[in-house]
């Protein structure tokens, strides 16, 4: 891992200014993009810490605040370790935030996001990879598919409702995708039974996505963020694995 430079940026956007968090390698050089979509928890310490890693892996990694409209990160104050007894308070003043954030809304971001990455001096040219987490592995789809051209790869993990009967779910984008994509979904993830792994996967087969699915068994809806109760470290570890073979190879 390679040291690595951390720093608070602003995103313009079509309706105001985005505060972000920038990681790349400590160096000059430029490195290959990748948009790092938060959890509902938001842009934190543990956040910028996934993004560092990233960085130390090679590439350069934007965190924007999808919340920005509502104020800049934090939104609500966040215990050191969010226990499960904590969430129930701290969902009942993020969720209205969340579904606030329309797809459309969330689209119209992403492409000021990939703008300011396309113009950012310390990466370089050509499509991005994203990563998502939660909330964030809905984005990174429709990221995937609304900007086609401009996506080589997208993971998500333990994403939700990524494929319900809704006429705008997430996985109905799955015709205009071309990136390759990975899901590392939690069994014990009550936001996407059985049945929406497999209507996603069916929608991913048949418009000919490349794609891998895995379902972490034992591992619970959040298993990658360890300032939270849901951590798991064997799954978060196997994580990092796929997401950085999968950069390694599209990147």
């Amino acid at each position: 891992m390679t040291a690595v430079r951390g720093t608070a940026v602003e995103v313009p956007t079509q309706d105001g200014v985005a505060d972000a968090y920038l990681a790349h390698p400590d160096d000059t050089a430029r490195h290959p993009a990748v948009l790092l979509y938060m959890d509902v928890f938001g842009i934190r310490p543990h956040l910028r810490g996934m993004a560092d890693r990233l960085a130390g892996a090679g590439y350069t990694v934007l965190v924007p605040n999808v919340f920005y409209r509502d104020g800049a990160a934090p939104l609500v104050d966040l215990p050191e370790f969010i226990e499960a007894g904590t969430r129930p308070d701290i969902f009942e003043k993020l969720m209205p935030i969340a579904g606030a954030l329309t797809p459309e809304l969330a689209m119209r971001d992403a492409g000021s996001y990939l703008d300011w990455l396309a113009a950012c001096p310390r990466a370089t040219d050509g499509p991005v990879g994203i990563t998502g987490y939660c909330m964030g592995a809905v984005l990174a789809l429709r990221t995937a598919g609304t900007y086609p051209e401009r996506v080589a790869a997208a993971a998500g993990f333990h994403g939700g409702n990524l494929a319900t009967e809704a006429p705008d779910s997430p996985h109905r984008v799955a015709d205009r995708v071309t990136a390759e994509l990975y899901f590392g979904h939690a069994d014990q993830d009550q936001s996407l039974p059985p049945e929406q792994i497999r209507r996603l996967e069916a929608a991913l087969d048949q418009a000919g996505v490349r794609h891998r699915a895995e379902v972490y068994t034992g591992a619970h809806h959040g298993y990658t963020q360890a300032d939270t109760s849901a951590y798991d470290a064997g799954a978060a570890e196997r994580h990092w694995s796929a997401l950085l073979d999968l950069f390694g190879r599209t990147l």
